[in-house]
Formats: structure tokens, sequence, C-alpha cells
């Protein structure tokens, strides 16, 4: 073998380790990271396949006050997981760990406490137009709520819903963001179900890298049999990114209308796995 021979497979040899790295190499993670936190608003991003986001809220507090009673409501582990089944689907479990309701009645001054764990929720969201949320974006997201919890928070039946998240790009750094729904919602008296539906809708902002705002408003029409109402709120919520994987979040909502509750706040975190 000449020296010409020895250096022409020598070459080749570091060619193939090359292509065989460059090809077998798989990134940590393809897609950025899409959390569904914080907002009113459902993305229509999916995880990409085998992977997990856990998503919890540490602290969710409503407030709500008429002319008969003042409700305040505290929520503590509002979990959500979303795991990626495919390149754009994924399967999604909801479920509250605590959640407490004092209502103060304002003619009597009797105040009322209750306590308890929420209904668990599944769903699975398929994404039609590009998984990764970027571009324009639709999904469809069907899921059924199960009616595993107490009477503080839980709903007492089983209800559906059916949502079609959208992200349609206006600029670099700035969406707009909607997701209408009808829903089979449990009645007041937590048994059966009746008609509602609405819409969410609003603005995504990213401000570079590691914030992303969510200006938005939300009108959803409930035609309980015991009363029909329409609720109407507005909200703005911040997503920090604490790495590729990770965010911290915070949001406040506001009525918009006498129907809907006074005020809301919550703070939360975001994982990828």
């Amino acid at each position: 073998m000449t020296t010409q021979d020895r250096a022409n497979g020598l070459r080749a040899l570091l060619l193939a380790v090359a292509a065989s790295a460059t090809f077998g190499a798989t990134p940590s993670h393809a897609r950025e990271y899409c959390p569904d936190r914080p907002g009113i608003n459902t993305p229509p991003c999916t995880m990409e396949p085998s992977k997990l986001s856990a998503e919890a809220s540490f602290g969710d507090w409503t407030h709500d006050s008429s002319s008969d009673e003042v409700d305040d409501t505290v929520i503590v582990g509002d979990l959500a997981l979303r795991y990626g089944l495919g390149e754009s689907t994924e399967l999604r479990l909801g479920w509250t760990a605590y959640g407490h309701m004092r209502s103060k009645d304002r003619i009597s001054g009797d105040i009322s406490r209750q306590s308890g764990t929420g209904d668990v929720t599944l769903g699975i969201k398929q994404n039609l137009l590009d998984p990764e949320g970027k571009s324009f974006s639709v999904a469809l997201l069907p899921s059924v709520t199960l009616p595993t919890g107490g009477h503080a928070i839980g709903s007492g039946d089983w209800s559906a819903s059916l949502s079609i998240p959208v992200n349609v790009p206006i600029s670099d750094s700035i969406a707009f963001i909607a997701a209408p729904e009808i829903d089979a919602a449990t009645d007041e008296d937590r048994k059966g179900r009746h008609l509602a539906y609405g819409s969410a809708a609003g603005l995504a902002i990213s401000l570079g890298e590691a914030i992303n705002l969510a200006i938005e408003a939300q009108v959803l029409r409930d035609d309980d049999p015991q009363g029909h109402t329409t609720e109407t709120i507005g909200g703005i919520a911040a997503g920090f990114s604490l790495s590729e994987n990770a965010q911290f979040d915070c949001a406040s909502e506001f009525a918009l209308n006498a129907n809907a509750p006074d005020v809301r706040v919550y703070v939360g975190f975001a994982r990828r796995f």
C-alpha cells in the first residue's frame, strides 16, 4: 500500500466518523420550549415526541364580591402534564392538588369555609399546522373533566370541551393568539350539562429571549338552566425563562363586566424533561 493509498484510507475513515457523529447525534431539544402557562389563551404548539412538560401554580387567588356575599378561593398545586406522543400530538392531564374557598354573607356576617382537591382533566392536543407554534399555527384540543374532586372546587359531574388554539404572527416579536371553545359545562346544581361557548384572544409579545408577555381578553357565554350569563375578563401575563427548559410566570385577570370574578392573581413554574 502506497503512502497515497494510506492517506486516502485515513481520509475516508475520518469522513465516515464525522458523518456518523453528525447523523447519529440528536439535539437535547429540537424545539424551543412552549409552556401553556401563563395566560387565558392556550397556545397551539405541542411537545416534541417523548418530552414531558410539568406545569404548576405555586399559588392562585380569586376574589369575587356581590351584593349578597364575598368569595375568596385559593388554589395550590394546579398541575398540568403534557407529553409528546408524536411530531404534532400531545397527551394532557390536569389536576388540582388543593383548593380552599371562603364565603362571607354580607347580610348575616356568617362565614363558611370548604377545602378539598379538584377534578381530573384528560385531553389531547393535535396540531394541524406548525407544531412549534412559531408561524401560522392551528390545533384541536378536545378534553373531558372527570368529577374526582370534592365539593369545594370540584364540579360534581363530568364535562367536556373543544378548543381551537390559533397563532398568527404579526411581526418577529408580536403574534395574535386566540382560542375559541365550545363546552358541555356542568350545571350549577352539579347534575347534568349545558352549552357554554366563547373565545379568548390577545397579543403575545416577545421581549428578547427571556421575557414573554400576553395581553388578552375572554368572552364566555354560559347557558346554565338556572340563569344564562356572559362573562368578560381581561388579563396580562408574563413568563420569564430561567433556562431553555424552565420558566417562572405570573399573571393577573380582572372583570370587564359584573358577571365575572373581580380579580385573579397567580404565580407558577414550568419545566421540560
